[in-house]
């Protein structure tokens, strides 16, 4: 079976201001003391109010949500015990004045030197989703198969509204964030796994970026693991949407890896298509009409939805998640994405209820 790993990003929040709180090394140290989470399941992200965590590889949607789960009621307790908020928000919604405190990285300080403006800005928490690729000349056609569906997933994901005190209008502003760094966006075709080196290669030699993991392509080969890595997605309030998402991502890239390993056609939509369609997704989550990057028209979002179920179907099938997706998808057709909650949150209490849904929500059943 194809296997999947799931990263999560977290914001540590001032409990009363919902203000990000830089006390990561504490709530790490918390996490590594309580010996239900090994200092294996934690990294520190580029901000010292962040912390991020990783699944192991999966076989089943199923455990990969205990993962999820297990590492988020540890997080959730220790945040508690140090006196903050644990939040799967993909963007803080206030930030203090001041630079942020960075996490005490060579790399991180260099981040700092290359893009001192948008670094400062980084208080912004992803889903990443690891599939397994058979090896890296599939992967990359696979990459060059799955572009045109990158944006509804954007949508589905988008939990990220506010930003500097205010509604952004953007249900992820996240994404709208991404695009100001050097290389980013869906990307482009590649001829074949020798094409894809050569690119990045000349893109790092330019010095625009520091290194390979400034690529900020929604999509990409993994560089550490034989995976094709999805990025593209918000992070998300529950575990439970963590992994929906993650199961149509499997489903994309399995899909794509069989039209790749049987020669199928595949096709390049326009680059501004795509851009556009991505920043569409980004604005209106699924509350409205997407581009369909194939056609050029706008669509109703549910519409393209059932185009990528009808696309993926067959992988979902052979995986077994069929009925969790279509039951994870019916819970956010009903409820509404994390954008519309947060939304809902603050026009009903303020901050006050947005903590509280971050807090509800971060260690959430189904």
């Amino acid at each position: 079976m194809t296997t999947l790993g799931i990263e999560e990003e977290y914001l540590l929040l001032h409990p009363e201001s919902g203000l990000p709180v830089f006390n990561a090394a504490d709530v790490q140290a918390l996490l590594e003391s309580g010996g239900a989470v090994s200092g294996e399941d934690i990294q520190r992200e580029l901000l010292s109010c962040q912390i991020e965590t990783a699944t192991p590889v999966c076989h089943t949607l199923t455990e990969a949500e205990e993962s999820l789960l297990n590492f988020r009621r540890q997080l959730a307790a220790a945040a508690r015990k140090s006196g903050v908020r644990a939040s799967g928000s993909a963007t803080a919604p206030r930030i203090q004045e001041g630079y942020p405190e960075l996490t005490d990285k060579q790399r991180y300080h260099e981040l700092k030197s290359s893009a001192r403006g948008i670094v400062a800005d980084q208080f912004v928490n992803g889903l990443h989703v690891h599939v397994s690729i058979p090896d890296k000349e599939i992967g990359v056609q696979a990459l060059n198969r799955i572009r045109p569906w990158l944006p509804i997933i954007t949508a589905l994901s988008t939990n990220s509204p506010f930003w500097l005190d205010r509604d952004s209008g953007f249900s992820s502003w996240r994404t709208v964030h991404y695009r100001r760094w050097p290389v980013q966006g869906i990307p482009p075709i590649f001829a074949d796994a020798a094409e894809y080196e050569r690119r990045i290669e000349r893109l790092v030699d330019t010095g625009v970026i520091i290194d390979r993991g400034v690529l900020t392509w929604v999509a990409r080969l993994s560089d550490s693991y034989p995976t094709l890595e999805v990025r593209t997605a918000d992070a998300q309030l529950e575990a439970q949407d963590s992994v929906l998402i993650a199961g149509l991502v499997r489903g994309l890239v399995s899909t794509a890896v069989s039209d790749a390993l049987n020669g199928t056609p595949y096709p390049d939509p326009d680059a501004e298509l795509l851009d556009a369609a991505q920043w569409q997704a980004a604005r209106q989550g699924l509350s409205d009409v997407v581009v369909n990057p194939l056609t050029g028209k706008l669509t109703p979002v549910r519409e393209q939805m059932d185009r990528l179920l009808e696309y993926v179907g067959t992988a979902l099938e052979d995986a077994g998640d069929s009925h969790w997706i279509e039951t994870g998808l019916k819970t956010v057709w009903e409820r509404g994405t994390g954008a519309v909650r947060q939304r809902r949150a603050m026009e009903q209490s303020g901050v006050t209820g947005l903590i509280d849904l971050y807090t509800e929500t971060l260690i959430a059943e189904r």
